[in-house]
């Protein structure tokens, strides 16, 4: 390991010196978001990024591992929803003194973040959107609807400019998790997983995923 030291995921600090950037997980007090290990937002702190999310809707906020997540990106929850279905939606129930009992407001259920995906700064991810792992959003754009792995999506609405690689790629990668494997084994993989030669990242998934002897990395 780099300068003998081993990473930890419950350091709340990576970057020795450095607080404007935090591993996420040792961070969660909610027990409504659930954080995997080695994701991290540039910032101090995470749970202010999480909007309207009340422990009464029930919904959750899911984030893989191995998450990058930009400064000002914002989680909207469930509990912005109004009522769409009347000619007001003003939320008298929520204020002092309005007669009005809570309506039955739809949910779109949890929002869930696969692993290694990357969302640009300013990013805002809508209640109950999916995003596929190694996906890329970027910078200011609006998530509304659910983002396909290892796709990049861009603008607001946010809408795919294009896949990363081609499909051969994209399903080694989905077969190979790379994101479960040891701490140990992932710190070897790091040529492979750093390497811009994707034809030669290919031949190595291939081996790992029959089972070979791996190859020295080149």
């Amino acid at each position: 390991m780099k300068n003998g030291i081993k990473p930890d995921p419950m350091v709340v600090h990576p970057i020795h010196g450095y607080d404007k950037e935090i591993y996420v997980k040792p961070m969660i007090k909610k027990n409504n978001i659930i954080v995997g290990d080695f994701t991290y937002i540039a910032d101090s702190e995470f749970e202010s990024h999480v909007t309207h999310h009340y422990e009464w809707n029930g919904d959750k906020l899911i984030i893989g591992k191995f998450c990058q997540i930009a400064a000002g990106v914002e989680f909207v929850m469930n509990g912005a929803n109004h009522q769409m279905d009347a000619v007001s939606t003003f939320p008298f129930y929520t204020l002092e003194g309005w007669n009005m009992e809570p309506p039955a407001l739809s949910s779109r259920g949890d929002t869930i973040i696969g692993n290694d995906v990357w969302i640009g700064q300013n990013a805002v991810i809508l209640p109950g959107v999916h995003i596929g792992d190694g996906a890329i959003i970027g910078a200011n754009s609006i998530v509304g609807s659910n983002v396909v792995p290892y796709t990049i999506v861009v603008g607001n609405p946010a809408k795919e400019l294009r896949k990363r690689f081609d499909d051969e790629l994209i399903d080694l990668m989905l077969k190979f998790k790379w994101w479960d494997k040891s701490i140990d084994e992932i710190d070897s993989l790091i040529p492979i997983l750093t390497c811009s030669n994707l034809n030669w990242v290919k031949v190595e998934l291939k081996k790992r995923l029959e089972g070979q002897i791996p190859a020295c990395a080149q």
